[in-house]
């Protein structure tokens, strides 16, 4: 009879969060490729046979790591999207929230951009669909506010969603919560730019 591992450690915490907490954590450290499996199972307190329970290999979790984040920002847009205001603040505040979402979640955004072509094609594929339904879902709020003439049509739409989330996938290169701006006030800037240039 197979023996199912525990769902949770000795102070409560799922098994799967201690994984990715641990992988998160050595990723970050060591690099994605120089992280092996013991390692994670040894920093997270379980066996390798709890990790290939819920995690059927390195991969996996590597792309848990990224998913994790997107789908709570994917909630997050789809709920700005659809909420009762106008177009202009609707983009506004899912602009800001995905600043702020990015670098809460920093770790996660490093390693991903720096360990993405390690996903097998599968995943890689996998990983480009959701980060495609997002950024269509951000880009037709310019398209909405752009056809009832609230945003200049003047640069595309494609373009803008490319400028605004190239800012944000650099945010890992320079952002220190030591610096002199908080992530909320580093998020309004950033909205703030892409609202005056989608401006008529």
């Amino acid at each position: 009879m197979a023996v199912v591992p525990r769902t949770t450690d000795g102070d409560g915490t799922p098994v799967p969060q201690r994984l990715l907490a641990a992988a998160t954590r050595l990723f970050a450290e060591q690099g994605y490729d120089r992280t092996s499996v013991q390692e994670i199972v040894e920093a997270a307190g379980v066996t390798k046979g709890a990790l290939y329970h819920y995690f059927g290999s390195k991969d996996d979790l590597l792309h848990e790591v990224y998913a994790r984040v997107l789908r709570v920002q994917q909630e997050r847009l789809d709920a700005f999207a659809n909420a009762d205001a106008p177009v202009e603040e609707r983009l506004r505040r899912a602009a800001a929230d995905v600043v702020v979402t990015t670098i809460e979640n920093l770790d996660d955004a490093m390693i991903f951009f720096r360990s993405m072509h390690h996903l097998s094609p599968e995943k890689n594929k996998q990983v480009r669909a959701e980060r495609r339904r997002y950024h269509e879902r951000f880009r037709a709020l310019i398209e909405e506010g752009q056809e009832t003439g609230v945003f200049s049509p003047a640069t595309s739409a494609d373009l803008v969603v490319d400028y605004h989330f190239g800012s944000i996938h650099h945010l890992s290169t320079w952002y220190s919560p030591e610096g002199p701006l908080t992530p909320t006030e580093v998020a309004a800037q950033l909205a703030d730019l892409l609202l005056r240039a989608l401006r008529p």
